[in-house]
């Protein structure tokens, strides 16, 4: 698609930006046909031709609007249009070579038992996914005969399209996108998407490089401060529809086991303003900050001190600024800290249980030093109590595969717990008699579970950006710190796991995005060790002794500064 020159803004519109249609209330399948992008507004019944360089959104189905209400999935082949309507299947020959000047007739394909979610069509075979069934179904673009099925890769409710021998499948409740094997439906790999609630993707050429870039549509709310002029309170907490079409840009590392995707350039501040609740006289005090790490996702591209100068330490292979007072005097006052720029991008793993077989005797193959560190308790974890020790056993019945293992604890403790927020944090014990938990006793609870199950883990954290990558340039700050964990793989080394935001229904399922997996706006501070620490003459303080919380207030800000080239280029 050639690029435009907008009268209104006075600038070139380039083809990889966020594309806001006009006038929509959501996107459900997408599809190119040579350079124009079709998609569905299942809300209005809407079928759009969507400009890309520009956001105009042309409606051609204006005297049909009814029949395509509810559609789901979107699909085009050669001139025909296909789509899924409730349990059925349609298509509509020469569609495209007639749109906007014919009306459309839709034929019925094949009707289902279940309703069927999202379409794909490639030569004779067409792909039909149907959450409630958990499969992707696939039949004969001639006779409606089916080939064969796949298992759906994740529980949500999920859009398709065809590139070449791969079969790409996005999951609006897992927030990822899966390549697949479309003769055998074999995961190759998956990444993690930058928004939530994808619902519709497609591939494209991109005219300015001659690659092909993959597109996704995302369908969601949002949350803003209405004024109303009228009421007596006149800021009004609202909703409103959120639809977007990204580029998605990924790098899948076959040798690292792992594939990246959308990165961003983050600027991250983390002050320290001293307000002493008592009179305190400290002296030869360091206080300690660990600086963002290292990592297959995060890259620390430049680093500056705030307030007062820092010194460099490395601790446990992990940078530290070190901040000096000698002595810290009472109702002094100070504001210190740092800022960095940090390279991050979203990460998923791509381990199956097939993997890790051979690990099954677990405390053999793990490192002395990885046992003295991660399988004890060093963090009241309450792992000689008998409801941990009970729990523990429960939560893998019979499992022996390290991967399942360590899901099956993840998911017993969603079966247990419900997500609350407390201005402390319990041992697992409590935690588990209680049933309700905040990020740090999610990560206490799995923490002790874990390492009774001879598995190394460790706590990882400590902030998340808001997760709005497309508000750049914008200061923002988070409401509370994040604490998540990672756990250890012999032969293969760290992987993530979040706490609780995949504990998103009761009972389950629960989603698989962040199990060894991290988005883009998780910042990983201090790995192995204390983010934030102090020492009184050479010697370290314990936080019980001293906590940091009755010296000092902290303050974080983020701001996005730009969006990153694709990995790998």
């Amino acid at each position: 698609m050639p690029q435009k020159k907008s009268a209104i803004s006075g600038q070139n519109s380039q083809w990889l930006r966020t594309v806001r249609p006009v006038g929509v209330y959501g996107l459900y399948g997408m599809a190119f046909a040579g350079d124009r992008l079709f998609a569905i507004d299942p809300v209005r019944g809407h079928l759009l031709d969507i400009d890309c360089t520009s956001d105009n959104t042309t409606i051609i189905n204006p005297y049909q609007a009814e029949e395509f209400t509810d559609v789901t999935g979107l699909a085009i082949w050669e001139n025909t249009l296909w789509f899924v309507r409730d349990r059925s299947i349609y298509f509509c020959p020469d569609a495209i070579d007639n749109l906007g000047t014919a009306k459309l007739a839709p034929q019925l394909f094949l009707s289902l038992s279940y309703p069927a979610n999202g379409i794909a069509v490639w030569e004779s075979t067409v792909y039909v996914s149907c959450q409630k069934a958990g499969y992707i179904l696939i039949f004969n673009r001639h006779s409606a005969e089916t080939i064969t099925q796949f298992y759906a890769p994740g529980i949500g409710i999920e859009n398709l399209t065809v590139r070449g021998e791969q079969l790409w499948v996005c999951d609006a409740a897992e927030q990822t996108v899966y390549c697949m094997d479309r003769g055998t439906g074999e995961i190759e790999f998956s990444v993690l998407t930058p928004f939530e609630q994808p619902t519709g993707l497609a591939f494209h050429v991109n005219p300015s490089t001659g690659k092909e870039v993959l597109y996704v549509a995302y369908s969601g709310e949002e949350v803003y401060i209405r004024d109303d002029p009228n009421a007596a309170d006149p800021h009004q907490l609202a909703i409103r529809d959120r639809v977007l079409i990204h580029p998605l840009h990924f790098h899948y590392n076959r040798e690292g086991g792992y594939a990246l995707s959308n990165g961003y350039l983050l600027e991250m501040s983390y002050v320290e303003e001293l307000s002493p609740l008592d009179e305190i006289h400290l002296d030869s005090l360091e206080w300690r900050i660990a600086l963002p790490a290292e990592t297959h996702r995060q890259k620390l591209r430049a680093v500056e001190a705030i307030g007062m100068p820092f010194t460099e330490e490395i601790e446990d292979g992990q940078r530290i600024a070190v901040f000096k007072f000698d002595p810290l005097k009472s109702h002094e006052a100070r504001i210190f800290g740092w800022k960095a720029l940090v390279e991050v991008w979203s990460i998923k793993y791509q381990l199956t249980p097939l993997d890790v077989e051979e690990e099954s005797n677990r405390e053999s193959v793990l490192p002395p030093e990885l046992q003295e560190r991660y399988l004890v308790d060093n963090d009241r974890l309450a792992m000689d109590t008998e409801t941990v020790t009970r729990a523990a056993t429960e939560a893998i019945g019979k499992e022996s595969n390290l991967l399942r293992k360590i899901l099956s604890i993840r998911d017993y403790v969603y079966d247990k717990l419900s997500y609350g927020i407390k201005p402390h944090i319990d041992p697992p014990d409590a935690v588990l008699k209680k049933g309700v938990g905040s990020c740090g006793e999610y990560v206490g609870v799995l923490l002790a579970l874990l390492r009774l199950n001879g598995i190394a883990c460790r706590t990882i954290g400590r902030y998340k950006c808001p997760p709005y990558a497309d508000r750049l340039r914008l200061p923002q700050q988070p409401d509370y710190n994040h604490v998540w964990l990672e756990f250890y793989i012999p032969g293969f080394g760290w992987v993530p796991m979040e706490s609780n935001p995949d504990d998103i229904r009761e009972g389950g399922p629960y989603p698989l995005r962040f199990f060894m997996g991290l988005a883009w706006y998780h910042i990983e501070l201090g790995k192995g060790i204390r983010f934030e620490s102090l020492r009184l003459r050479g010697e370290k303080v314990h936080k019980s002794e001293l906590p940091i919380g009755d010296l000092a207030l902290n303050h974080i800000r983020f701001t996005i500064q730009e969006e990153l080239p694709p990995p790998g280029e």
